[in-house]
């Protein structure tokens, strides 16, 4: 099942080869050592001549293609049983397995009580408000402390809720430091046809994001195949031609110019990792306060020490990405009736939001 939305963390995470890790020359057998299998993937039947590191960066996440070619070189990687090192060239229905020395981490959802901001629920499904900070999914990093550990113990009462069944749960999901809107399926027929509304595009999603500049068109679309940086796997990038990365539509309207910022309303024709943040950068616009895309630092403005004073109190008082899911819409699984849903700028938002206008238009 995909979740095609803005996504940070991973469902499901490479933990292999991750800093810390026993990575050191281990062979296949004859050390008494026991390997599991943490990953499989099968070759298409269509499947042209590939080196086989470069098949896998393009299919696993949180790694790196040198992580890649030392697993290969211990052994780990394995096409139809037999070990293979990453010149090998995968070939159509090639069965690739990656083996470890320990059995891969399957976290457990644990139950936690943490406060959720339920702004609509039903039989089937439920929608909440986000808030910036808090991760969607449990994954590298966050096995804690998360939406969907919080959806565990409100539901705890519920026998037809299984956190651990993928059946429900999250329908789509947005970055740890985006705020906005959810809609959490609470049954497996309503998780099918949400999907299926996400995947044909019917949804309506709008944020609102504050970024750097002031685009020259006051509305516009922004089309381009988005993937993973070759430089950077944690980072999206554009790619121009189409060759590579997934095809990606934002259109965009400019609500309020402060002169050296904007605020903007996005409007999500598709759903990539990052696609917003990804998509801003690209035009030369990146969110305000975005680390990972290079919004946290002066882009546009003056040289002056007051400038630069206010630009840091502005980092400070939204610390984090300035983007906010504002709305969705979807039509009820069960019901057929349209169903939309508004939500609030949150606080620091609104508090930055106020003073780029007093800024720009002082009293």
């Amino acid at each position: 099942m995909t979740y095609p939305e803005e996504t940070d963390d991973i469902l499901q995470y490479c933990d292999w080869f991750e800093p810390g890790d026993d990575n050191g020359d281990k062979p296949l057998s004859g050390n008494g050592n026991q390997l599991y299998e943490h990953f499989r993937f099968t070759a298409d039947r269509n499947q042209s001549l590939l080196r086989i590191d470069k098949f896998l960066i393009d299919r696993l996440t949180n790694t790196s293609r040198n992580r890649i070619q030392s697993a290969a070189e211990a052994n780990y990687i394995l096409v139809n049983g037999k070990a293979v090192k990453s010149n090998y060239r995968v070939k159509p229905m090639d069965v690739i397995t990656i083996m470890m020395s320990r059995p891969r981490y399957e976290s457990e959802i644990i139950p936690e009580n943490i406060p959720i901001d339920i702004i609509y629920e039903d039989n089937e499904l439920l929608v909440v408000n986000k808030p910036a900070g808090l991760v969607v999914h449990p994954g590298h990093g966050n096995y804690q402390g998360t939406l969907v550990n919080g959806l565990a113990y409100y539901f705890k009462e519920d026998p037809l809720y299984d956190p651990e069944d993928p059946s429900v749960g999250l329908v789509h999901r947005i970055d740890k430091n985006t705020s906005g809107l959810l809609v959490i399926a609470k049954r497996p027929e309503a998780k099918t046809n949400l999907c299926s509304q996400f995947f044909n595009k019917t949804t309506q999603r709008r944020y609102i994001a504050m970024v750097w500049g002031i685009p020259k068109e006051t509305e516009g679309r922004i089309e381009g195949n988005i993937g993973r940086d070759p430089h950077d796997r944690k980072t999206m990038t554009v790619f121009p031609g189409g060759e590579h990365g997934k095809h990606a539509v934002t259109h965009y309207r400019v609500i309020e110019k402060f002169g050296y910022v904007s605020l903007v309303e996005c409007q999500l024709e598709t759903g990539r990792t990052h696609q917003i943040r990804t998509h801003m950068k690209h035009i030369g616009h990146p969110v305000f306060n975005d680390e990972r895309y290079g919004g946290n630092v002066i882009l546009k403005g003056l040289q002056s020490s007051g400038y630069k004073q206010f630009i840091h109190n502005c980092l400070e008082v939204c610390p984090r990405q300035a983007l906010h899911a504002k709305t969705l819409g979807f039509v009820h699984p069960t019901t057929g009736e349209e169903m939309f849903f508004d939500s609030e700028i949150p606080d620091d938002m609104q508090q930055l939001t106020d003073r780029w206008r007093r800024y720009y238009r002082p009293e």
